[in-house]
């Protein structure tokens, strides 16, 4: 009997867990923000390795817009965060927005 209460309590717990819901944290292409810096941003904030920053860069610049990652909405709210003072101390009009996934 106490195993299907376990059971019950697991099922109950991965339920709850897919109601959370999540952001995508994108990278909004500009005329004046360099590429490395775009890569460096995605690799120092982002935790992308270089060739996955390399490959988000290169969409920022062609499409407009990247996904950076998907976090929840506190995390992703930080992220932006963290991009807006990184391109304020470097100069550039780098954007980052949220959208709900």
């Amino acid at each position: 009997m106490e195993h299907q209460d376990d059971g019950a309590l697991e099922f109950q717990s991965i339920e709850e867990t897919s109601e959370i819901k999540r952001y995508k944290v994108v990278l909004l292409n500009d005329d004046f923000t360099s590429m490395d810096f775009v890569v460096e941003i995605l690799m120092e904030l982002f935790s992308h390795p270089l060739d996955s920053a390399i490959n988000i860069m290169l969409n920022i610049h062609r499409e407009g817009r990247g996904i950076c990652g998907v976090y929840t909405f506190e995390i992703a709210e930080t992220k932006i965060a963290q991009v807006r003072k990184r391109a304020l101390e470097n100069e550039y009009p780098l954007k980052a927005i949220m959208e709900e996934e």
